[in-house]
């Protein structure tokens, strides 16, 4: 009943920023916890930040603390993640996710609903 989806992707040097966006879409009336998650050729899909839906609690990954903000925007129904810093390891399939929670979640598990990914790639 909610659709995703990411834009803001593409490529950038290293130190560079970027700002991804994941518009939502169908029945966004309710409650929803977001996230953003990425996924390198290499490893699996994992945890970048979360964003309660008031929006008052926020949570990162160690790897991208004090150089990724998350916020949202509810009436516009809109996730952001503004990249700052960016290094190589940054590089990733970048996929945002939300659920009908008004908690902040951080596991994969947690998430009922998903976009279909924008690529980042940051180059040295």
């Amino acid at each position: 009943q909610v659709q995703l989806v990411e834009s803001g992707g593409g490529l950038v040097q290293a130190g560079g920023s970027l700002r991804l966006s994941c518009a939502a879409s169908g029945r966004t009336s309710s409650s929803y916890a977001m996230g953003w998650f990425r996924q390198a050729p290499g490893k699996g899909r994992e945890f970048v930040a979360a964003i309660s839906w008031s929006g008052g609690s926020t949570n990162y990954a160690d790897s991208v603390k004090g150089r990724f903000t998350i916020s949202k925007d509810n009436a516009k129904n809109t996730v952001y993640l503004q990249m700052n810093s960016l290094k190589p390891e940054d590089t990733a399939v970048y996929y945002c996710a939300a659920d009908p929670a008004r908690g902040l979640l951080t596991i994969r598990s947690q998430y009922g609903y998903w976009g279909q990914g924008t690529q980042v790639t940051v180059s040295s």
